[in-house]
Formats: C-alpha cells, sequence, structure tokens
C-alpha cells in the first residue's frame, strides 16, 4: 500500500542538491520526503495542541516554530 506523498521528489532533489550532492537516486528522494514527511506531522501535531491550549482552531506560525523546537 503506496501513501501519498505530500513533497514532492523533485523537491527534495532541489533540497539534497543545494547541500551539495552531485547525484541523488531516487531511492534517497523517497526516503528524504519520508521522514520529512513524518515529522511534518508530528510538528503540526503539536502545533494543535498549542493552538487548543490558546484556545484558538487556527494553527499559527508562532505554533509551528514552538512545536518545531520540542
Amino acid at each position: 500500500m503506496n501513501k501519498k506523498k505530500f513533497i514532492s521528489l523533485n523537491a527534495m532533489d532541489k533540497i539534497m542538491r543545494e547541500s551539495g550532492a552531485l547525484r541523488v537516486s531516487d531511492d534517497a528522494k523517497e526516503a528524504l520526503a519520508t521522514v520529512l514527511e513524518q515529522q511534518a506531522v508530528k510538528i503540526s501535531a503539536e502545533a494543535k495542541k498549542f493552538a487548543e491550549h490558546a484556545g484558538r482552531k487556527t494553527i499559527t506560525e508562532k505554533d509551528i516554530l514552538l512545536a518545531s523546537k520540542e
């Protein structure tokens, strides 16, 4: 069962090349996308808790930044 990817492999390629990689395999792009998406879900869940604690339904930039430090 394939999960839908939210981050494109092209974006992963650009990120890795920006960091100095000359060549990037498709498997590496998929692995990075998977890891980043997992982190994004964790950060989003934590940010949702911060917003709810503040009595808001809207997640703000501050919520995301605070959650990313956890």
